[in-house]
C-alpha cells in the first residue's frame, strides 16, 4: 500500500461515519443511496444527504412568513410551525424552535470549528445548523437550508417548494 493510498483509506474511515447516508437503517424513514439519488436533485442530494449549504437568498421560502408548516423534502415529516420563523437577516429560513421531537442535532466537526448540526429525527436529512444568536424565549437561531424543506400552508394553499 502506498502512501496515496493509505491516506485517502484513513481519511475515508473517518469521514464516512459521520455522513447522514452512511447510516441507513437508524432512522425510521430509509432509502438507498440510489432511491436518494433519483428522488433529490443534485443540489438537494448534496445539502440533505452530503450536508452541503445552499447559496445565502436562494430559498424562495425566505420571505415566506404565512400561516403554516415547514416539513422535510426527504420524507415529509413536519418539522417547524411557521410561528416560530423570524427574520435572522442571514439568507437562509431561520427558527427559534422545532416540532416536539422532529428534529435532531450532533457535532459537526469541519476544519476548525464545531457547529451544531440539524437534521430530521425521521429520515436523517441535513437540515442546517443551529447557533445561540436566536430571539426569545430559547435563544436559538435554527438556520435552515430551504432546499431541504416544503411548506405547508394552513388550509388548502399549494405547498411551497424551497
Amino acid at each position: 500500500m502506498n502512501r496515496r493510498t493509505f491516506l485517502t483509506a484513513s481519511s475515508a474511515a473517518l469521514v464516512l461515519p459521520t455522513m447522514p447516508w452512511a447510516h441507513e437503517g437508524s432512522h425510521p424513514f430509509t432509502r438507498t443511496e440510489a432511491e436518494w439519488r433519483q428522488l433529490l436533485t443534485d443540489a438537494e442530494y448534496d445539502v440533505m444527504r452530503d450536508m452541503g449549504t445552499e447559496k445565502a437568498h436562494s430559498s424562495q421560502l425566505n420571505p415566506l412568513y404565512e400561516a403554516g408548516t415547514y416539513h422535510c423534502k426527504g420524507c415529509d415529516q413536519a418539522l417547524y410551525p411557521s410561528d416560530t420563523k423570524f427574520k435572522s437577516g442571514t439568507g437562509w429560513p431561520s427558527f427559534w424552535a422545532p416540532l416536539d421531537n422532529a428534529v435532531g442535532t450532533k457535532p459537526d466537526r469541519g476544519f476548525f470549528t464545531t457547529r451544531t448540526e440539524v437534521h430530521c429525527t425521521n429520515c436523517g436529512s441535513h437540515l442546517g445548523h443551529v447557533f445561540e444568536d436566536g430571539p426569545k424565549p430559547t435563544g436559538l437561531r435554527h438556520c435552515l437550508n430551504g432546499i431541504a424543506l416544503v411548506f405547508r400552508p394552513e388550509g388548502s394553499g399549494q405547498p411551497v417548494v424551497g
